[in-house]
């Protein structure tokens, strides 16, 4: 396959890059590929490991000549890390991000952006509970969806090749405005993580249920909750300070539903719960139609 790219440079080298290095070798979508971290004990191990043609030290080196540089870093830090590259940009070049919010990162970043280089942003919905340079893997991404968000202005060139790239990647594609990717994801990923972390820091908290018997004798549902609540806590910060908004609607019809069962089951409304459970679970039968995960017994997923 001809490189979509001549040169792409990775900035942040976490699960997200290191999967996109290894399937851009997979396809030989990119001539060469340049990675940064700000850690060094990050960029050591990217050594170590093989992970990108070349790993920088300085950012400035990293986004030298590149023809598609990509923020995979936390969204509360891409608007600082735009600043700082912006003048070592070359003309004709695309940025792109990863993040999972667009509206914040838009406004963030677009004023760094320099006359003559192109902003598209994007974000593969992929990922797994892990993270750093060594989490990465090529087939993280087939399949799976990748979400491409204009910003106002963006070149139709651009964006066009930006979706080729990702397709090379084996995602599928869809392109989408940004406060309503921002309410999607709300409702897809950001509520869901936060409803994970309060369960668990609830079984934390409950004294009368001991952390032995928690971890003994977690059944599935609990370790999937745990397994969500398991990823990065800094980006994951950032993500619900940055997208206020759409969490905290998500988040008030959540309540809504839940005291909607709280008082059918304080008033055994057996008829109500067993009617709200089978509406529910064909969207999950949806999910598993679309092809998006497995119907196999705790998922598919070992441990």
């Amino acid at each position: 396959m001809t490189p979509i790219y001549d040169r792409v440079a990775l900035i942040g080298l976490g699960l997200i890059a290191s999967s996109m290095f290894w399937a851009m070798k997979r396809n030989t979508l990119a001539g060469h590929v340049t990675g940064y971290a700000r850690s060094q004990e990050t960029r050591d191990t990217a050594r170590r490991i093989g992970l990108c043609d070349t790993v920088c030290d300085t950012l400035a080196d990293a986004v030298q000549d590149a023809d598609l540089v990509v923020l995979a870093v936390p969204v509360g830090v891409m608007g600082d890390i735009a600043a700082e590259i912006a003048p070592h940009l070359k003309p004709g070049a695309t940025v792109t991000d990863v993040g999972s919010v667009k509206g914040r990162v838009i406004s963030d970043v677009t004023p760094h952006i320099p006359d003559g280089v192109h902003f598209v942003p994007a974000h593969p919905l992929a990922g797994t509970e892990h993270s750093g340079p060594e989490s990465g893997f090529a087939t993280l991404f087939d399949n799976r969806w990748c979400l491409i968000v204009p910003s106002e202005g963006s070149d139709p060139e651009a964006v066009e090749t930006l979706q080729r790239f990702w397709r090379g990647l084996g995602s599928n594609v869809d392109v989408m405005e940004p406060d309503h990717h921002d309410l999607v994801l709300a409702v897809t990923s950001h509520c869901p993580h936060l409803i994970a972390y309060t369960m668990v820091g609830v079984a934390d908290d409950l004294g009368r249920v001991t952390d032995s018997e928690v971890i003994n004798y977690s059944a599935a549902g609990f370790r999937d909750f745990t397994r969500i609540a398991a990823s990065d806590p800094t980006m994951w910060r950032d993500v619900f300070l940055s997208n206020k908004d759409a969490t905290l609607e998500i988040l008030g019809r959540f309540t809504e539903e839940l005291f909607a069962l709280q008082r059918a089951i304080r008033q055994g409304d057996g008829d109500f719960l067993h009617d709200y459970f089978t509406r529910t679970r064909a969207l999950r039968r949806g999910i598993i139609e679309a092809g998006q995960d497995t119907a196999a017994p705790n998922f598919g997923r070992s441990g």
